[in-house]
């Protein structure tokens, strides 16, 4: 296990540690959950990854026919 050192004003130190004892835990706890959750969190890849695979999940069947027939495509009011 590694150790880490953070530095922290005095004020936020003092609350951090009054609210981990309301939760019955430690500052070091805390801070270790934090970042376990945060370290297994998904990255932005992954992240667009799954936003990209709901997105063409919700694309319904696509054919050529629901395209313009190509006289139409080019077809141009002069």
């Amino acid at each position: 296990m590694k150790n880490i050192t953070v530095s922290l004003d005095d004020e936020t130190y003092r609350k951090a540690r009054i609210r981990a004892a309301e939760l019955d835990t430690s500052v070091s706890a805390v801070v270790r959950k934090y970042l376990t959750e945060f370290a297994e969190g998904e990255s932005r890849f992954e992240r667009l990854q799954r936003q990209e695979e709901a997105l063409l999940a919700q694309i319904e069947k696509f054919t050529a026919e629901d395209l313009l027939p190509r006289d139409a495509l080019h077809d141009r009011k002069l």
